[in-house]
């Protein structure tokens, strides 16, 4: 597979077979996305995977904070936050594209809150990994995680394996800092639940759209 080629191919997948990959496997893509570029090579990037019997206490132990009413307390502001006109829209759409596929009413809160909860059982892929950077680090650095985070998930579809990223996964970060290995002074960006893909999941028959080039890019000469 060449890089054209993941790219069109690499989805997000929401439905996942209990299967773990093969820690030499997971090893390989770490070891070729620590090439990815950085600003000034400062890579500020850090990936803590959390599998197994820690990835199942690491479930529980965010539960436990959603059902004893804990509201979300993410470092960084999450991706909804400051989204306007065409933006806000699109997520929107997105949103409605899920319920629909999984024949959820817009007006039944219940259930598009069940739905919402599944980004903390990691859409029940058997990894999980965080990516984080240094609390005092800002947006100019996140973008070096952005990159990061891509050639992560290309490598991941080279090899077969899918993967969902969310920013969710940084909303409750007590947990996650208890159970996973992240550097101490690091506050988590997002996550990135991945596995391979149960292909007969009906969540995972939904496709989201792309805007035309002209949209998206403009060219001067």
């Amino acid at each position: 597979m060449n890089v054209s080629d993941a790219v069109k191919a690499r989805r997000t997948i929401r439905g996942y077979l209990p299967d773990p990959i093969p820690d030499d496997v997971i090893h390989e893509i770490f070891e070729i996305a620590r090439h990815a570029p950085s600003n000034s090579n400062t890579q500020p990037w850090h990936f803590a995977v959390v599998s197994g019997n820690a990835r199942d206490r690491l479930q529980a132990a965010i539960f436990d904070e959603i059902n004893a009413g804990t509201k979300p307390y993410p470092t960084f502001p999450s991706g909804g936050v400051g989204l306007h006109g065409i933006y806000k829209e699109r997520r929107r759409a997105c949103g409605f594209g899920y319920y629909a596929t999984m024949g959820i009413d817009r007006q039944d809160m219940a259930a598009r809150n069940r739905l919402l909860l599944k980004n903390w059982e990691f859409f029940g892929a058997p990894h999980v990994g965080f990516l984080s950077m240094p609390e005092t680090m800002h947006r100019a650095n996140a973008v070096d995680l952005g990159i990061f985070l891509q050639t992560v998930m290309l490598l991941m579809t080279e090899r077969g394996i899918s993967s969902c990223p969310q920013g969710a996964l940084g909303s409750y970060p007590g947990p996650v800092k208890a159970i996973a290995d992240i550097p101490e002074g690091n506050a988590i960006l997002c996550g990135l639940s991945f596995g391979y893909a149960d292909e007969g999941a009906q969540i995972n028959e939904v496709r989201m759209s792309r805007e035309p080039l002209d949209t998206i890019a403009s060219f001067t000469s």
